[in-house]
């Protein structure tokens, strides 16, 4: 329903009709006669997309206060747990963002009541991956993190390997993305977690969905 207060323009719903009017003309009763135009449906959005928030509920979200500088972790974490949620952690790369990653953190955060995400820093990144990358910086990447609805928290770390940063963020549920077991994690990582009693999941990623196959690609234009 859409109605101008003005009077210039009404529309309703009426049954499986939409009706509109003109400008109301008291001199001319047929200029305002309703018009009958074809019935209207609503078309369905497919299940994948996201729909409109009509009630306002993420106004207030702003993706920089969810990056959490390395100094404040810990408090960070104490207000997590103070607070009783069950904290999902997870991390790696993550340079140019694509369904890949967004499929895999939203599976990530269905483990736990918050999700924070680790982001390798930029040297760590040209070390894991080579001297082209990261093709986004460690701010772009964790600004972009940042605004997913799914990620409650980002924190850049320095180190290629994630073990000193899951000792400091002591995840509840630690997630490793791969083909990865229990044997072949990276032992000082998976002790980190034990150690502060968490548990850990490995979910696959997106068969086909990487920034190389994508940077790949384009190279090919």
């Amino acid at each position: 329903m859409e109605y101008w207060s003005n009077g210039v323009l009404a529309y309703w719903s009426t049954g499986k009709r939409l009706v509109s009017t003109s400008p109301i003309n008291p001199l001319c009763p047929s200029f305002n006669t309703p018009i009958l135009h074809h019935s209207v449906r609503p078309v369905p959005l497919p299940p994948f997309l996201p729909r409109r928030n009509r009630c306002g509920h993420n106004a207030q979200v702003n993706f920089r206060k969810k990056i959490v500088a390395w100094d404040d972790l810990p408090g960070w974490r104490a207000a997590m747990r103070a607070s009783g949620k069950r904290l999902v952690v997870t991390n790696g790369c993550f340079d140019l963002l694509h369904v890949g990653h967004v499929t895999y953190l939203e599976t990530a955060r269905r483990h736990g009541d918050a999700l924070l995400v680790g982001l390798n820093g930029d040297e760590s990144v040209r070390q894991l991956k080579g001297p082209d990358r990261p093709v986004a910086p460690e701010d772009d990447r964790a600004a972009v993190l940042g605004a997913l609805e799914s990620v409650d928290g980002v924190c850049i770390f320095a180190e290629p390997t994630a073990t000193r940063f899951l000792a400091a963020a002591q995840p509840d549920v630690y997630i490793k993305g791969g083909d990865y077991t229990l044997d072949t994690l990276n032992q000082d990582e998976r002790r980190a977690v034990e150690q502060a009693g968490g548990r850990i999941v490995i979910i696959p990623f997106v068969p086909g969905k990487s920034t190389t196959a994508m940077l790949k690609r384009i190279k090919q234009l």
